[in-house]
């Protein structure tokens, strides 16, 4: 298991079978950076283009089709002072003759105090008074390269992950992701300070970010959709338009997973999903939304017998 320290110095706006930009190892544990969803850096130097470069991809030696790709985010921080949204909530989550009545769209920025953890509008709103939000930081946009050698551009999202824009992929949580090209060939990128659910200012607080992460491979584990878990919550993802295909999608894939891996019945799992399931936006923003199945852990610590199979890894 070794440490790998790389910089970045060319970014991509599709996920696919890229070169790879650095070779690790199952087990490995990278330190790297990723720049803005504009392509500015922590300099504010415009080192890519829009929409969401990514830093990548990391070629997983031991990676194959058929395996999952496990990336625990051990660290997700801002690098810079500062980061900007949209000034006012997009025409997806607004009635039509509301949305016409907004203020133009702009791109206003934001402070940010990296040392105390916070931030706050740039100029604040005199109605909003001292308002100032804690830093929730995580990634907006990472995945493996698709199947069927597809380009998939980073603005959008799939079965390989991609722009889900989902606020609990913050340090401390470990995803999930289907393997298709040999070594997998993962890409991260478009760091958010913090963002609400859904996005539905079609930005979180964008900012470039410090990142370190470490991989696993299970091997001969074929999964359909990202998942991922933190100490309270399992949760499957569903990346789709219409809404409703990505709730399919994302409940499918929870099922599969309690099936797989916790040995639980149809019954059980109607019971158990049935009451105690809770949903959440990640994104209704892209070109594909993204939906979220949560099941909070305790439910499952209450089952006996429930514990995950243990699944080969490398």
């Amino acid at each position: 298991m070794s440490t790998h320290h790389f910089a970045p110095t060319v970014f991509y706006n599709t996920m696919g079978a890229h070169e790879p930009a650095c070779r690790i190892r199952s087990g490995d544990t990278v330190v790297t950076s990723t720049i803005d969803a504009r392509g500015d850096d922590k300099h504010l130097r415009a080192v890519g283009v829009r929409p969401n470069p990514m830093t990548g991809p990391f070629h997983v030696e031991e990676a194959e089709p058929g395996d999952t790709l496990a990336v625990r985010f051990d660290r997700l921080y801002p690098n810079r002072d500062s980061g900007w949204t949209a000034n006012v909530l997009n025409h997806q989550v607004l009635e039509a003759e509301l949305f016409a009545s907004m203020a133009p769209r702009q791109i206003v920025g934001w402070d940010i105090d990296l040392a105390g953890g916070t931030t706050r509008l740039t100029d604040c709103p005199p109605e909003l008074g001292g308002f100032r939000l804690p830093l929730a930081p995580f990634l907006g946009c990472f995945g493996t390269a698709p199947a069927r050698r597809e380009h998939i551009a980073t603005a959008s999202s799939a079965e390989h992950g991609g722009n889900m824009d989902y606020r609990r992929f913050t340090a401390g949580s470990t995803a999930y992701l289907p393997v298709f090209e040999p070594g997998a060939l993962f890409f991260l990128g478009d760091g958010h300070a913090v963002q609400g659910d859904g996005e539905i200012s079609g930005t979180g607080v964008e900012t470039s970010f410090d990142v370190t992460f470490t991989v696993r491979v299970i091997k001969g584990r074929s999964i359909g959709w990202p998942r991922g878990e933190d100490d309270t919550w399992l949760f499957a993802i569903g990346n789709a338009k219409p809404l409703e295909m990505a709730v399919k999608h994302a409940t499918s894939e929870m099922v599969r997973w309690l099936r797989d891996d916790y040995g639980l019945g149809d019954v059980a799992i109607g019971a158990l999903l049935g009451q105690c399931v809770e949903y959440e936006v990640g994104n209704i923003y892209n070109p594909m939304y993204t939906m979220v199945c949560k099941l909070r852990k305790s439910m499952l610590a209450m089952i006996a017998g429930s514990e995950p199979d243990a699944r080969r890894e490398v």
